[in-house]
């Protein structure tokens, strides 16, 4: 028999080093909360000073600046892609030393917005689920709640229409916004997929894996629900049925994975948008939202576009929406590259306004710095 070379598992020195390394992580992880309890200290005065003037507590361009710096300043082996989830919890809970952010979104609990409201705020936040989108408007607007979170467009299924007609009747304004990959999973208490009998989902979610079922479940019955979540609620309380959900929901309703990814087309976001009562500082890499309707007259939409043309502004998303109780009449949604205090984009607003019958600006807000970029729907 071949005789063994090198350490063995249970050699002393090993163990000895081992020890030792784990002393320095200790040591190194108290470092790590001395920091973090300055850092929280500074916040907390940071709180005084906004609290005297009234100043807002939230900044998203703020916060983007904080994780481009240290994704900049990261020489490794600490991954790169982990530095802005580490960080949100952290500025989350340094945060709440200043105010504790209420913040309502589309429920029930475990949605997807759900989750884009937790990427955004952390989970320091106060997070209220509501049962439709004009209730997380009606929250916000009442000063019930700091922040809306509300879905805008999926990648494969379009805008969502209800939030932009939202927009046409709130004076609430756009602060950010959120892209989530939505990852689908087949959820059940049994984690057997042999025991399925019925699937329940939405809508959107069902048609983002309707090829997979068709393959995979020809013969099982799909039923539509009101959310994702509701779905997994359902099926946690059903042996023989299974939801289409996130992960998030299966965690949250204690349930098994049958199969992960189960969406037809791997490369699916949704955008997500944060509502509030004011509007942010400009940030250097934002988005302008607006409304507008156009008077009747040959080449008026021509000529209102036109007015960003000229100034040489990027127009990434225009949208029509029919004007409600007014038939043939439509109102036009776009979204352009600047902020609203840009001398450039405040002229073609001016400018637009002569050939419109009204022009409301829904916000300007930091643009979303990712791989994937929507380039409209």
């Amino acid at each position: 028999m071949a005789k063994k070379t090198g350490k063995s598992a249970k050699d002393p020195d090993v163990d000895i080093r081992i020890k030792d390394v784990r002393k320095k992580i200790d040591q190194a992880d108290g470092k790590i909360l001395a920091l973090l309890n300055k850092r929280a200290e500074l916040a907390r005065e940071i709180g005084e000073i906004k609290r005297s003037r009234s100043k807002l507590y939230y900044i998203p361009g703020r916060e983007e600046d904080i994780f481009e710096r240290l994704h900049s300043l990261n020489s490794g082996p600490f991954p790169t892609d982990s530095i802005k989830p580490v960080f949100r919890e952290i500025i989350s809970a340094c945060r709440s030393l200043e105010k504790k952010l209420q913040v309502a979104y589309l429920g029930p609990e475990a949605t997807f917005t759900h989750i884009a409201g937790r990427q955004q705020f952390g989970h320091r936040a106060d997070f209220v689920a509501e049962r439709s989108i004009s209730d997380v408007f009606e929250e916000v607007e009442r000063g019930h709640a700091d922040y809306g979170v509300v879905p805008i467009e999926n990648s494969t299924e379009g805008v969502v229409t209800h939030t932009l007609d939202m927009f046409l009747h709130s004076d609430l304004t756009i602060c950010a916004e959120i892209v989530l990959e939505i990852t689908h999973n087949l959820l059940s208490l049994t984690g057997d997929v042999q025991k399925v009998q019925r699937i329940y989902s939405h809508p959107h979610a069902l048609a983002q894996c309707r090829n997979w079922l068709r393959k995979n479940l020809p013969s099982v019955t799909v039923q539509e629900v009101a959310s994702t979540s509701e779905a997994a609620r359902m099926a946690a309380v059903d042996r023989d049925a299974a939801a289409i959900a996130s992960e998030f929901a299966g965690v949250y309703y204690n349930l098994k994975t049958i199969a992960q990814g189960v969406e037809d087309l791997k490369h699916n976001y949704t955008r997500f948008l944060v509502i509030g009562r004011e509007m942010g500082p400009r940030s250097g890499r934002d988005t302008t939202s607006i409304v507008f309707s156009v008077k009747d007259r040959p080449g008026v939409l021509y000529d209102a576009l036109g007015h960003f043309a000229g100034r040489d502004i990027n127009l990434s998303k225009i949208e029509s929406r029919p004007l409600k109780g007014r038939a043939w009449e439509y109102v036009f949604f776009i979204e352009m590259n600047g902020h609203t205090s840009e001398p450039e984009i405040a002229g073609a607003l001016k400018e637009l306004e002569e050939d419109c019958v009204f022009v409301k600006v829904l916000g300007s807000y930091p643009r979303v710095r990712k791989e994937h970029q929507f380039l409209g729907v």
